[in-house]
């Protein structure tokens, strides 16, 4: 009884947010400036790229005073010109016309009237200073002064901008993401010029500390949708955040799936699309990749492109990406079943053929494909992680080669070859699930190995089965397939013109479900009006 009651108040504690561990006092800082420096130094281990440049305001007397900041991630022109330049030249100049005092009461003065910089901040604790100085910023610590200035003067080398090499397209913008997390939400500032794009920060990782920030539409997106992204990111307790991947592991809906129910985005146009669909995305500084949340199956199917063409030939497309991904993941598991199990299948005609190209071929047909299904996961692993300008010519050469090699020394038949290929053809037609493709076409390969097109049929209501009991921060995954809704079917079976997309996805639950007024579709003027 006495268990049972300490846990209800251990649970009530832990509901209303408290904690009965008593909070760790804070470090304050000290008026002796060089207690305070030297406490910096020891926090970094005397780190050569910690520097602390010290100098005198001249504030009636003088005072001593210091900058702390990180070498190559703090912008040296504004630490000069905007910072030592004011308190060390200026001072000189108003100290004559200006009753300075004590610096403990002037210190309001000098933000005011000296630093020039864009974004200053008090701080009182030893702990917030290393987080500035960490952060890119600049830290001014002065004599007899138990508040410091935190001096934003972040300026460390990024990438320039330019076209994701994972998701090109035809048409359309040639912009995308880098991995500077201000420039990102720049990004999709220009995207989105609504002062309801909300960015809110956050800091995870105990070692690391790795600034991100969850992205949304107010007014659009759905309240309780925020706050469950926000709750799970909360959640994360571990000492390094390096990708947005890590945070994805962290708060997905289904760990041990081979679906992802969040996807990934190199693209501020995917991204701002996403968001005025009533989506999240989660940002990380220090990576391109941005993940958008909830994800439907049916978005693999979609591309940048499609809203780019006309809708006759974006659906033809579409169309297309379906029957490829059915190839990639279908096709050696069929050839498998029937070579294997049900040759009455075959016309006459393709059956000899296929006989005569594989007599003497020593290995089951389940065996030739998963053995040539390996070497072409091999082979593009290799095009990856070499040296780009070798990439190309590895991929392309060795599966020549290879291919040639094996078909000659009789250790697979050519048809077998010929499936291979179009299945690695395929597969590159829908990337964003690249890697469940690749784990259903092995487990239906064998599946069909061992029990023909019956092997095949369990295997894919299974995966049915699985797929129907995703959920993606609440929404299924198969939404607006299963559950049916009609309404949404216009942007997934079929590219609908934009006029016709009156309304946002019903299944995101978004709170402003009308993206459009009715009658938005072109016609010609009438003859009243000329």
């Amino acid at each position: 009884m006495l268990g049972w009651f300490v846990n209800k108040i251990k649970a009530a504690m832990g509901k209303n947010g408290k904690n009965l561990t008593p909070t760790r006092p804070k470090d304050c800082l000290s008026r002796d400036l060089n207690q305070n420096l030297a406490r910096i130094g020891d926090a970094f281990g005397q780190s050569p790229d910690l520097i602390v440049r010290k100098f005198t305001i001249d504030m009636g007397g003088g005072w001593d005073a210091a900058v702390v900041y990180i070498d190559g991630l703090a912008d040296q022109t504004i630490i000069n010109d905007h910072i030592l330049r004011p308190l060390m030249v200026d001072t000189v100049k108003l100290s004559t016309n200006h009753a300075m005092g004590h610096p403990a009461k002037d210190l309001l003065w000098i933000e005011d009237h000296l630093i020039t910089a864009n974004n200053l901040f008090r701080i009182d604790a030893l702990d917030e200073a290393i987080d500035a100085v960490l952060k890119g910023d600049t830290v001014l610590l002065v004599r007899d002064f138990t508040e410091a200035l935190q001096i934003s003067s972040k300026g460390w080398e990024k990438r320039a901008i330019s076209e994701p090499e994972t998701e090109i397209v035809v048409r359309g913008a040639r912009d995308g993401f880098i991995e500077n997390l201000r420039t990102n939400t720049a990004l999709l500032r220009r995207k989105i010029a609504d002062p309801n794009l909300t960015f809110e920060s956050m800091r995870v990782g105990r070692k690391t500390r790795t600034d991100l920030s969850i992205a949304y539409i107010r007014g659009i997106a759905r309240e309780n949708l925020v706050a469950e992204v926000r709750r799970r990111i909360r959640r994360i307790d571990t000492d390094a955040i390096l990708d947005t991947g890590y945070i994805n592991e962290f708060i997905q809906d289904a760990p041990f799936s081979i679906f992802a129910t969040m996807l990934s985005t190199e693209r501020p146009d995917v991204a701002a699309a996403k968001l005025l669909e009533g989506r999240v995305a989660i940002m990380v500084d220090g990576t391109p990749a941005v993940y958008t949340a909830p994800a439907l199956f049916m978005e693999i199917f979609q591309s940048p492109d499609d809203y780019s063409h006309r809708p006759f030939y974006a659906t033809v497309v579409r169309w297309f990406r379906f029957l490829a991904f059915t190839f990639t993941v279908f096709l050696p598991a069929f050839y498998v079943a029937l070579t294997t199990f049900h040759q009455e299948l075959i016309p006459t005609p393709l059956l000899i053929t296929i006989a005569a190209a594989t007599e003497g071929i020593p290995f089951p047909a389940v065996i030739e494909v998963l053995v040539m299904g390996a070497i072409f996961e091999i082979l593009r692993e290799a095009g990856i992680r070499i040296p780009r300008s070798y990439g190309p010519a590895v991929s392309i050469v060795g599966g020549l080669v290879i291919g040639e090699a094996a078909v000659g020394a009789g250790l697979v038949g050519e048809p077998t070859v010929i499936v291979t290929a179009l299945t690695a053809i395929a597969s590159y037609v829908s990337p964003l699930q690249l890697e469940a493709g690749t784990f259903l076409r092995f487990g239906l390969a064998i599946l069909a190995g061992v029990f023909g097109l019956l092997g095949i049929l369990n295997g894919t209501i299974l995966v049915l089965i699985h797929l129907a009991s995703l959920r993606s921060f609440g929404v299924p995954s198969l939404s607006p397939l299963a559950p049916l809704i009609g309404g949404d079917l216009k942007d997934i079976l079929i590219r609908a013109p934009q006029w016709a997309m009156l309304t946002r996805p019903r299944s995101l639950e978004p709170k402003d479900q009308v993206r459009q007024k009715f009658g938005s579709r072109p016609k010609p003027p009438d003859k009243n009006d000329e």
